[in-house]
């Protein structure tokens, strides 16, 4: 985190996982902007998001890209590659466990590292949309001024290029 601090990486849109932020914090920022809209007269359209199962969901290599792209590199993401490597998962009901299976995706829940992972996976989140976010961990709302049947095509447009960057 120091990292991503001291090098202002994290979008300000982000207020889960990190200091002096929280989802109190993200809902009166966005709740402030809105009342000062709703004040000049104008209307806003949002869609509030839960990305389903998103923290066991980050595919490991597309992850790595990322923090290689953020600065982290050499002993450092090798040594978080090998924290995310051979993992294997099994489930266990009644006293029956099945066969251990691969774990390729997800960020370990429960881990001190898991969460800052997961805030650079969903970093560029906003950048994929024209209308503006607000983040809370995995939990996002995007939001639109209304001022034409255009910015409402523009919402919509925001909606089916996050479901195109959840699943790339």
């Amino acid at each position: 985190m120091r990292h991503f601090d001291r090098n202002e990486i994290l979008t300000d849109c982000q207020h889960g996982f990190r200091k002096k932020r929280s989802c109190e914090t993200q809902i009166l920022t966005l709740v402030d902007e809105l009342v000062k809209s709703l004040e000049r007269g104008k209307q806003h359209d949002l869609a509030v998001l839960d990305f389903s199962k998103a923290f066991d969901k980050v595919p490991h290599s597309r992850l790595l890209a990322k923090l290689n792209h953020y600065g982290i590199r050499g002993n450092t993401l090798t040594w978080i590659q090998a924290f995310l490597s051979n993992r294997s998962q099994r489930v266990i009901v009644d006293g029956a466990t099945s066969e251990p299976a691969p774990v390729t995706s997800g960020v370990p829940q429960g881990s001190v590292l898991g969460p800052t992972l997961f805030l650079a996976f969903i970093n560029d989140l906003p950048l994929h949309v024209q209308s503006r976010s607000r983040l809370f961990a995995d939990d996002c709302v995007i939001y639109r001024e209304i001022n034409s049947s255009s910015d409402s095509l523009t919402l919509q447009q925001d909606l089916h290029s996050l479901a195109k960057w959840e699943q790339q």
